[in-house]
Order: structure tokens, then sequence, then C-alpha cells
């Protein structure tokens, strides 16, 4: 259930704000974290997807953001706050046999109509074939920088994965030919988040430091900076749409502000390529 000191944004969250001048903008956006029910257009909405990202916990603890894909109908609203994810995810993936009773951020995106819903809330049911969700924010997204595109929700199964903590070329490549990634973040009492960031191909570079991509302006609310100001562990989630390639980060991110405009600045701890299932773009 939600805690009721849940609601409005974050000290976190409060913090960026009043730093990127937006405080003002973001205080109307607020009722939009409120507690509320799965409404019935949301849940005709949600039963026409085909991909849904989720940000959650290993059993060693560890944030990673994974794909959860399957026909349209696999995400269905059972009640007001009760949403189950008919989808399995793979041996390969790093939240396979994630654990229930953790709080899961998710974000769905219709990538043909440009169109984005995020959804926070506790991990009620985790078995091979469904998760179940009790739901205590759900909210839309502008569709700014979602790169349109047309999912098939018949594909690859994930099964064997590499796994290490330095990046091999292929990994960077993919990287650097993205125009999409998924961003994981986490606040202690509130729970992970997931959130889409997208860009022209080519926008999240890779150096010595590690990873780096330019902060576009979007709604002003910083769920994922407000996070990170409090907690700077993060996953990131690259998927080649043409291959069923998934590329899992795991590591931390730190805002940098500069008078051109904030970068982000992600270190790579961890990371997992497998296959996606039902990823695919034509």
């Amino acid at each position: 259930m939600t805690d009721p000191g849940d609601a409005g944004f974050h000290a976190g969250e409060l913090a960026v704000q009043t730093r990127a001048g937006v405080r003002r903008e973001a205080s109307r956006l607020e009722p939009l974290l409120e507690p509320g029910e799965l409404s019935p257009g949301l849940a005709g909405f949600l039963a026409g997807q085909t991909f849904l990202a989720g940000t959650g916990r290993d059993e060693a603890g560890r944030l990673w953001t994974s794909p959860l894909t399957g026909p349209p109908g696999f995400l269905e609203v059972r009640s007001g706050t009760e949403l189950a994810v008919h989808a399995r995810i793979g041996e390969g993936d790093p939240l396979h046999r994630i654990a229930a009773w953790q709080k899961l951020g998710t974000v769905t995106v219709d990538f043909a109509r440009r169109r984005r819903v995020r959804m926070n809330g506790l991990l009620l049911v985790s078995s091979d074939d469904v998760l179940v969700i009790d739901v205590e924010q759900a909210f839309g997204n502008c569709p700014q920088f979602i790169q349109q595109r047309v999912l098939d929700p018949a594909g690859v199964e994930s099964g064997s994965a590499r796994r290490g903590s330095a990046l091999g070329a292929e990994d960077v490549a993919l990287i650097r030919a993205a125009d999409t990634f998924f961003l994981g973040t986490a606040h202690p009492d509130r729970g992970a988040d997931a959130s889409h960031r997208g860009g022209p191909r080519g926008f999240v570079r890779v150096d010595e430091r590690g990873l780096w991509w330019p902060d576009y302006p979007g709604n002003n609310m910083f769920n994922s900076f407000g996070n990170l100001a409090v907690d700077p562990r993060a996953a990131l989630l690259f998927l080649d749409f043409a291959t069923g390639a998934t590329l899992h980060l795991a590591g931390t991110a730190r805002v940098e502000w500069g008078e051109e405009g904030r970068v982000v600045r992600f270190a790579v701890e961890r990371f997992v390529a497998a296959r996606s299932g039902f990823v695919r773009e034509f």
C-alpha cells in the first residue's frame, strides 16, 4: 500500500529543481505524483502495448533495468491499482527471478504513436510468467525525444548472456549507435524509477571515463536526477531494435552542471549482454 508520506516531490527532486531554476514550473506537475487509480483510459492504452522497461534489484541488491515484452494484452489492469505483466524474464537477464516485495519502477512506450507512461509500485508477485504490481504512481510523459518505430512482438527468447565489468568493442558500438536507452534510478524510501531517454543517433558518448550524454530539456520534474542526488547508483538499458540484442549496465551516475547545460556521467561497474524476447523493429 502507498505510504501517504510518499506523495509529492522528495528532497532530492526539490534540490535539483531549485538548482535548475524550475521549481515553480515543477510544482504545477506535483499532483501527478499523488496516488491515483489506473483509469479505464489508461487500461485501454496499456492493453495495446507490447513493451515495458522495468527497474528493480537482483538478489545481491544491485540495480538493473530490463525489457518486458509481449503481444498486445500482456499488460493487464486487474483493478484500480493492480497491474499484471504477463511476460517471462529470460535466464540471461540480470533480473531473472526477480524477488517480490520490492519497489519496481516501470515505463511503457508506444514508439509508433510516441506516447509513454511511467508506473511505479510494489512488486507483489514474481513468477516465471507473470509479475503483479501494486501501482502507487502512474503518469504520462511528453512525446519529446521518442524515436518513432514499430516493434514486432514476436521475436527471440533470451538465454545465455555475456557478463563482466569491462565493455568490449561490440558493446561500445551498440551504445554509440543508440538513439534510445532507459535509465533506472532509486530512492531509498520511495523506491525505483525507470525513464526513457532519446536523442539523435550517437548522443551517448563513450570515453576513457565511461559513458556520458547531454541532458535535454524535459518536464522539469527531475525524478531521475532527484534520485541520483540522494543515491548515485543507476542502471542503463540499451537495445538493438534490429537484432534483439540487449546491453544492461549497472554502476553510478552523476550530473555535471555547466554554463552550456547539463551532462550525465555514468561509470560502469557491471554489464550483462544478452538477447531480449520480442524486441524487434520492422
